[in-house]
């Protein structure tokens, strides 16, 4: 049984690993952006509250977000494990998570850092925006996006530290290469 938290810097391949990750070890991912769609969709209460924000250009509040994680926390799929993604982001999320775990009476196992050098994925992410077409993903733009990455997870990751439950993975090379450093790691 695994629960774990994959996190890192935009374009270190977070998404293809989780979803790599999951095939492999059959578990669920779980993605906060997944969630607000899922809900948003059905028109759940709290997706239509999801929706108010972000329909006014604001960020769902994390009262809002802290709900439909424990909703989906709950369901039968994840009594075997789960890798969450983009869940927590801030230190107030992870004394939520902790909360949500400890009524569900588990834990996280693993908090899986991919690392990667910011050069590195700016160039990655100006080829990925020339290749869909994303005009407004400049290098400005991404390197400020990797600031605020750094600013807002820094204590995250920090807090998972003192506990002695991240594992650091680089990010960067070929796709089957990470995912297998990355199974390598989760097999230790």
């Amino acid at each position: 049984m695994t629960r774990m938290l994959i996190i890192g810097p935009p374009g270190a391949g977070k998404g293809t690993q989780a979803a790599r990750i999951c095939e492999q070890l059959s578990v669920p991912a779980i993605s906060t952006g997944d969630i607000f769609r899922a809900n948003i969709k059905e028109q759940t209460e709290l997706g239509q509250e999801a929706q108010r924000y972000t329909d006014a250009g604001n960020l769902v509040p994390d009262s809002v977000t802290n709900s439909m994680v424990r909703d989906r926390l709950a369901q039968s799929d994840v009594n075997n494990g789960f890798l969450l993604d983009g869940y927590p982001r801030t230190v107030a999320q992870v004394e939520e998570l902790d909360n949500i775990l400890e009524a569900n009476d588990t834990h996280l196992d693993v908090v899986l850092l991919l690392t990667a050098d910011n050069d590195e994925l700016v160039k990655r992410l100006l080829g990925r925006a020339q290749d869909q077409g994303r005009t407004d993903d400049t290098e400005d733009v991404i390197r400020h996006r990797l600031d605020v990455y750094d600013e807002q997870t820094a204590p995250v990751v920090e807090v998972y530290n003192q506990r002695g439950i991240v594992t650091q993975v680089d990010g960067l090379g070929d796709i089957d290469e990470v995912t297998e450093r990355i199974m390598a790691t989760l097999a230790r």
